[in-house]
């Protein structure tokens, strides 16, 4: 498949998906760039790890500014949001892969608890 045409499904992927499959996406994206730093950090390549610590760290923030404060658990999710952001800040920093690998767990049990949900929403 050509670079345009990837970049078309993407689009359409994105453009048709639900808020809750966006989330699920963004997870997915973060772990997705986690996996390219750590790998880009093992080659010694720093500048391409720090650019896709950047890119984890901008869907974070994403993620915080999606977030429904009126709804009871965005108060914690912010709180738990905001750790993780400072995580990324201190791997980055100290270019330090067992820190992204601690924040990765987080993004998968986000990965499989949202998928669960969804799943269950679905079924109602």
């Amino acid at each position: 498949m050509n670079t345009m045409a990837q970049q078309r499904y993407k689009q359409n992927t994105v453009n048709t998906a639900s808020p809750e499959e966006l989330v699920l996406m963004l997870y997915k994206g973060a772990v997705r760039f986690i996996n390219a730093a750590q790998k880009e950090l093992a080659a010694g390549n720093i500048m391409a790890a720090h650019q896709h610590n950047v890119r984890v760290q901008d869907i974070v923030t994403e993620l915080m500014g999606g977030l429904n404060m009126n709804v009871p658990i965005a108060e914690e999710l912010m709180k738990l949001y905001d750790f993780l952001l400072h995580r990324l800040i201190e791997a980055n920093v100290k270019k330090d892969a067992s820190i992204l690998e601690e924040v990765k767990g987080f993004f998968n049990e986000f990965i499989a608890t949202w998928s669960e949900a969804i799943k269950i929403a679905k079924r109602k």
